[in-house]
C-alpha cells in the first residue's frame, strides 16, 4: 500500500512530513510512503496581517483538496494552523505527542523580553502574541513579519527588528534553538491553541489511513487538545481573534487557561479551570462561557470589525 502525505512546502512544513513519513515507515515497514508538497495561498500572500488575507486556512485548503479529490491520503498540520470547522468529509483523525508550547523571544542584542528598550521594533504576525505582550509593554512597537522562518530571522539579521517572538517548537525543529534568547512564561505570553502540536487530517471514511496512523497518536495531547479547541470552536477563534489557550497536566489533572486580548493591550480576560482530563471538551466550552461573561465578545467583536 501506499500513504500519500500532503504538505506544505516551507522547510518547516516539509520537516513536520519527512517526521510524520519516518515514523509511519518506522511501524510498518511494508507502507510506501511519499510526500506530496504544495505552495498554499498562505504562503503565498506574504503582505499584511494573516487575519486580513482570510486566515489560517489559508494555509490548509490547497491540502485538503487533495485529500477530497483522492491525491493525497494524509495531511500533516502545524495544529495552531488548523481552523476549528472542515470541510464537509474531512476532520482532524489525531495528534502527536506535544513539543514545547511557549513563545520565544529572540534577539541579537537584548537577551530578555524585559530589557527591550522603549520604542523598540518586535517583529510578530500573532495578533495574540501582540496583545498580550502590549499590555506588558504599550512603549513597545510591533510591527508584522511574515514569510518563513529563515526569511523572518533574515529581517531580524538586517537590522529591520530589534527582536522577533516566534514558537518554541518550530525553532527546535529546524535546528534554530540556539537563535532562542528567552523562553517566554506563560504568565506574559499565554502558548495559542494546539502550539507545539502536529496534527493529522484525513478523510473520514478511509478507514486504512485511519488504521495506520494510529501508531502515531499521543492520547494526554488529544486530552489537552480537546479542551483548547473547545474554547476556540465556541468562540469561533482563528488568528483573526488574540485568542490564548493552554491546557497542562497537574497531579493527574487538567489545568486549563484562557485568554482574550484587546489588539491594543489595554485589556485582557483570563479565565481558568481544572478538572478530570476525560471532562477537556466541556471544560473547554465552559471556560469559554465565562470569557463571554466576563466581557470577551465586546473584545472579539472589536477585533473583526
Amino acid at each position: 500500500m501506499e500513504l500519500i502525505i500532503a504538505t506544505r512546502e516551507s522547510p518547516l512544513a516539509l520537516w513536520q512530513a519527512h517526521h510524520v513519513q519516518a515514523k509511519l515507515r518506522d511501524a510498518h515497514p511494508d507502507l510506501q510512503v511519499t510526500l506530496l508538497p504544495m505552495t498554499t495561498e498562505g504562503d503565498q500572500k506574504l503582505e499584511g496581517p494573516l487575519y486580513t488575507s482570510g486566515g489560517k486556512g489559508l494555509f490548509v485548503k490547497e491540502l485538503e483538496k487533495s485529500l477530497l479529490d483522492g491525491r493525497a491520503h494524509l495531511a500533516v498540520h502545524s495544529l495552531k494552523d488548523v481552523p476549528v470547522h472542515f470541510p464537509e468529509g474531512l476532520g482532524l483523525v489525531g495528534v502527536m505527542q506535544g513539543e514545547d508550547p511557549r513563545d520565544a523571544f529572540v534577539s541579537n542584542d537584548y537577551d530578555e523580553f524585559g530589557q527591550l528598550p522603549a520604542g523598540a521594533v518586535v517583529g510578530s504576525a500573532s495578533l495574540r502574541r501582540v496583545s498580550q505582550l502590549k499590555h506588558l509593554r504599550p512603549d513597545l512597537e510591533f510591527k508584522v513579519v511574515r514569510g518563513n522562518l529563515q526569511t523572518r530571522l533574515r529581517k531580524l539579521d538586517e537590522g529591520q527588528y530589534d527582536a522577533l517572538i516566534l514558537a518554541v517548537a518550530g525553532l527546535e525543529r529546524m535546528g534554530l534553538a540556539e537563535r532562542i534568547a528567552q523562553h517566554l512564561h506563560e504568565d506574559d505570553c499565554l502558548p495559542a491553541v494546539g502550539q507545539g502540536v502536529l496534527g493529522l487530517e484525513a478523510r473520514l471514511d478511509d478507514p486504512e489511513t485511519l488504521s495506520r496512523i494510529q501508531c502515531l497518536l499521543h492520547e494526554p495531547t488529544a486530552q489537552r487538545v480537546a479542551a483548547e479547541r473547545g474554547v476556540s470552536t465556541r468562540l469561533d477563534g482563528g488568528c483573526q481573534v488574540p485568542l490564548a489557550v493552554h491546557g497542562q497536566f497537574v497531579h493527574g489533572e487538567l489545568r486549563v487557561r484562557a485568554r482574550v486580548g484587546a489588539v491594543d493591550g489595554s485589556r485582557v480576560i483570563e479565565v481558568e479551570t481544572q478538572g478530570p482530563p476525560a471532562q477537556a471538551a466541556d471544560m473547554g466550552l465552559a471556560l469559554a462561557e465565562q470569557l463571554l461573561a466576563d466581557g470577551a465578545a465586546e473584545l472579539l467583536a472589536g477585533t473583526l470589525e
